[in-house]
């Protein structure tokens, strides 16, 4: 699993203007899964799956 912010840079994942991350192969708008036993959270593609890691 790729950070955002590598995801970024290769263009997997883009960025609006009002700071939404978005999946550049689904279009669709990333969703956050929480875990309180880990340290930042996980963005999720909520219609192809991908998953990146960011850090808080």
């Amino acid at each position: 699993m790729d950070s955002v912010r590598k995801a970024l840079r290769s263009g997997d994942v883009e960025k609006d203007s009002y700071g939404r991350l978005s999946c550049t192969d689904c279009g669709e708008e990333l969703g956050t899964e929480n875990d309180p036993d880990e340290v930042g959270k996980v963005r999720v593609c909520p219609s192809c799956g991908s998953k990146w890691k960011e850090l808080s």
